[in-house]
């Protein structure tokens, strides 16, 4: 009687893994069918490799080119985009010196207040104000921009998955659609945005538009280049410290690995 209880047991565990297994087997043709429509579908974005001067684990920010996108961005973003996490002293970091900032925040008048009287009143920005938004709300930002709400810049390097690449990509990406492609009313196409209509129109779409105090030509590409530059600044500012201190950091654990296998070499020597 033994013998055949034991020659169930494969066919219980068998039969127990079925059931577990089949909803799994169940769904895996939707999943396979999805990822091959997926595949050869046409909503497949890849993203050029732009080559940021801050690319890799010794990469460095261009204050040059990051100086010129903050120019690109005071001339042509900030009529539309908000910068709030930043503040106009933050931009030491990208080589002005106080009195470049001082003179550049006095430029934008900030609400302050309220004063004795309790009224608000406005003010020149100092370097420690935030930077001026281009709109007193975000209701006031959609009835400028036919509902549309443009997003605040401050770490959208961050908040996009191929960051600065992506955000290059974007601002060089529009063009006409292509045949058979229909652009809804308002919208525009582009090639390298998640379903190609957007409804931001070109931000930079003529040569010159801003002119380069530093004298470079200021090509769309060359001021979406500059733009993304200071963007990926603006988002993480502290990535060359931080990635110093992790070189040094695998410099310090590489001779403390040396000195510890040395150290039990010679206290296990005597014992060989």
């Amino acid at each position: 009687m033994r013998r055949p209880l034991l020659m169930l047991v494969p066919t219980l565990k068998a039969a127990a893994l079925a059931a577990v297994l089949a909803p799994v087997l169940a769904l895996a043709p939707a999943a396979l069918g999805s990822g091959a429509r997926a595949a050869e579908g046409h909503d497949v974005i890849h993203i050029p490799d732009t080559r940021f001067s801050f690319d890799g684990i010794f990469g460095t920010f261009d204050r040059a080119s990051a100086q010129r996108g903050f120019q690109v961005y005071k001339e042509v973003c900030s009529a539309c985009h908000s910068m709030r996490q930043l503040s106009y002293r933050h931009l030491t970091g990208i080589g002005l010196n106080p009195a470049q900032i001082a003179a550049l925040a006095s430029q934008f008048q900030v609400q302050d207040g309220p004063n004795d009287n309790g009224e608000m009143f406005e003010r020149p920005a100092r370097p420690s104000d935030h930077f001026r938004r281009p709109f007193a709300n975000d209701a006031a930002a959609r009835a400028a921009n036919n509902g549309a709400l443009p997003p605040d810049l401050s770490v959208m390097v961050k908040a996009r998955e191929g960051g600065a690449d992506y955000l290059h990509a974007l601002l060089v990406g529009y063009e006409e659609p292509p045949p058979g492609i229909t652009v809804m009313e308002g919208m525009h196409y582009n090639k390298y945005f998640p379903g190609h209509q957007i409804a931001m129109a070109p931000p930079l779409n003529t040569e010159g538009q801003v002119t380069y105090a530093d004298g470079t030509k200021a090509t769309v590409d060359q001021m979406a280049t500059d733009v993304a530059t200071f963007l990926a600044w603006a988002a993480e500012p502290e990535l060359e410290q931080r990635r110093a201190m992790g070189v040094r950091m695998i410099i310090f654990l590489t001779i403390l690995g040396g000195l510890a296998y040395a150290v039990k070499r010679k206290v296990w020597a005597d014992l060989h």
